[in-house]
């Protein structure tokens, strides 16, 4: 696929948040609806798409917060269409913040849409998970979908989802769904979704550290960004990418990593940034 098919998933992810900030919605709701279009879009690593694991399965990771102090997250999920609506249930649940596992009897009770591992997987992942074991191409540590947004009454919100890595070992859960690591939010400082090679996300909290930096530091917040990809990625070697926005709206994208894809708006248009 060219860069042109991912810039339109984008920006259709985008409106669709968009869409629900404009009438009014709340911030989860709207990176909720930003991250479901990514999901249901087979070009992105997250649900339908995800990176095909060692033994040729997949499991999913998602996370969502609120800037309220809430948060769900659910990892290694077989069988949702659509894992950050399952983080979300969790999140309202209210019994648990991180739930593994959770199989198809407790999404239809939950009322979330079940799939089979057929619909996840595509042709394209079966083709790269073959090629990097067989060693034609080096393994993807990327792959990450992620929203974050800010609402007309000041509320934050962020969440993010992921297949995890391609040919990674059975049992391996990344950053994504792991909150302060992959994924953080809190009212009036910072909502941070993340991508990148999970284990330095969750080595350096990064997310967390990120709104620490702004809170507590008085940091700017795109210094906050820059400073803590390098002190917590790119020092350990590996790379990354981060969006962010501020309690005062300001929007940070940054990566150290060859490319990465974000939509954002810019004057009033959808910008596609890469």
């Amino acid at each position: 696929q060219g860069d042109g098919e991912y810039e339109d998933g984008l920006a259709v992810a985008y409106r669709a948040g968009a869409e629900v900030l404009d009438k009014g919605g709340t911030a989860l709701d709207a990176v909720c609806a930003a991250v479901v279009s990514l999901e249901d879009n087979p070009l992105f690593n997250s649900a339908r798409g995800s990176a095909l694991r060692a033994d040729g399965s997949i499991q999913t990771d998602a996370a969502v917060m609120s800037g309220d102090g809430r948060a769900g997250a659910v990892a290694a999920v077989e069988c949702a269409r659509n894992p950050v609506t399952v983080a979300r249930r969790v999140m309202e649940d209210g019994t648990a913040v991180l739930r593994t596992q959770i199989g198809a009897p407790t999404l239809k009770s939950w009322g979330l849409t079940v799939v089979d591992q057929e619909y996840l997987r595509t042709p394209g992942r079966v083709a790269q998970l073959e090629n990097v074991q067989a060693g034609r191409i080096p393994a993807q540590t990327h792959g990450t979908v992620g929203a974050v947004a800010l609402d007309l009454r000041g509320r934050l919100a962020a969440a993010t989802s992921t297949g995890g890595m391609v040919n990674q070992s059975v049992g391996r859960i990344g950053d994504s769904p792991l909150i302060g690591a992959g994924t953080y939010a809190r009212d009036g400082v910072v909502a941070v979704s993340c991508t990148g090679s999970g284990e330095a996300f969750i080595q350096g909290v990064v997310a967390h550290e990120i709104a620490s930096r702004v809170r507590h530091g008085g940091a700017d917040l795109a210094e906050a960004v820059r400073d803590v990809l390098d002190d917590e990625v790119g020092r350990r070697g590996v790379t990354g990418g981060i969006i962010a926005v501020g309690g005062n709206g300001r929007v940070v994208v940054a990566h150290n990593s060859p490319a990465m894809f974000a939509a954002f708006d810019h004057g009033g248009r959808v910008t596609v940034w890469s």
